[in-house]
């Protein structure tokens, strides 16, 4: 199967010439982590995350800014080909073009969650667990949890109760989410237009995570975990064939799912771009 089958296709892009804050009004409009930037007439030119962004805080040229050496693939390339891209530079958004280098997609580890799911692979999902499972007390305060994520460099911690059970799970947009800071200061530290603009504050929120790390965000000194953490999550069990996680997954739009053994403990956290090791294993 080729790419050109699951990508997503006219992707939201960036083009040349432009400056920061028009990709910053993208990626808050269009829930967007990382976009390709293209030239007017579509060709690829490169990438640009937010951590990119947040990186050269004093840079303001988009030209400047794009990272010129992101992969990117061929939309008639096998899905194959591109699973082990990703997983091998671990990416989380692949451009796609054509023989012009022009622009016609992205993918992303959600985008091979059907095909994994189509497998109807027995294989137990716990064979695909690649990273650690990151865990916290419900009564942590969300300040520590912030610190524990920074870290462990995971965006979703798994939450314990007195009892060492399962009990929610945070992820990184839920601590921001307290951050308090006012949308005039986050506009003015950004160098963005003080006009009114159709933004969406909570995406702005959202894209200033990585900027305001640096400064030490403050967050509510009393609020703790448990009371920001999505409750009894929906889980896998550990057994469970990975083609039923990645339909777990694929449904509901998860990026990460807790996994729990025969005694109902939790086990570890499997992640969509986890999963694209079945589909190299069956090309192989």
């Amino acid at each position: 199967m080729k790419v050109e089958r699951i990508m997503t296709k006219k992707p939201i892009v960036a083009k040349l010439p432009g400056k920061r804050e028009d990709v910053l009004k993208l990626m808050v409009k269009h829930k967007k982590t990382g976009l390709p930037v293209v030239k007017k007439d579509g060709t690829l030119i490169g990438f640009l995350a937010r951590k990119h962004i947040f990186s050269m805080p004093d840079e303001d040229h988009l030209a400047i800014l794009t990272r010129k050496d992101h992969p990117h693939i061929n939309k008639d390339v096998e899905v194959g080909v591109a699973a082990d891209l990703m997983l091998s530079s671990d990416l989380h958004h692949l451009p796609v073009v054509n023989r012009n280098k022009k622009v016609v997609g992205i993918v992303t580890p959600a985008d091979f969650l059907g095909l994994v799911e189509d497998m109807e692979s027995n294989r137990p999902v716990e064979d695909y667990v690649r990273a650690p499972c990151v865990s916290i007390y419900e009564d942590t305060p969300v300040k520590v949890a912030s610190e524990i994520q920074r870290l462990s460099k995971v965006f979703a911690l798994a939450v314990l109760n007195k009892n060492g059970r399962l009990s929610g799970l945070v992820t990184d947009r839920d601590i921001f989410g307290l951050a308090a800071i006012s949308k005039r200061k986050a506009i003015s530290d950004l160098g963005l237009p003080s006009e009114e603009d159709p933004w969406n504050y909570e995406g702005l929120k959202n894209v200033l995570r990585l900027f305001y790390e640096e400064r030490k965000v403050k967050l509510p000194a009393k609020i703790k975990v448990k009371d920001i953490m999505v409750k009894d999550p929906t889980t896998v069990f550990r057994k469970s064939s990975v083609s039923a996680a990645a339909k777990v997954m694929r449904k509901k739009d998860f990026g990460q799912l807790p996994i729990t053994d025969v005694r109902d403990r939790l086990f570890a956290m499997i992640y969509d771009v986890d999963l694209l090791v079945a589909l190299l294993e069956k090309e192989g």
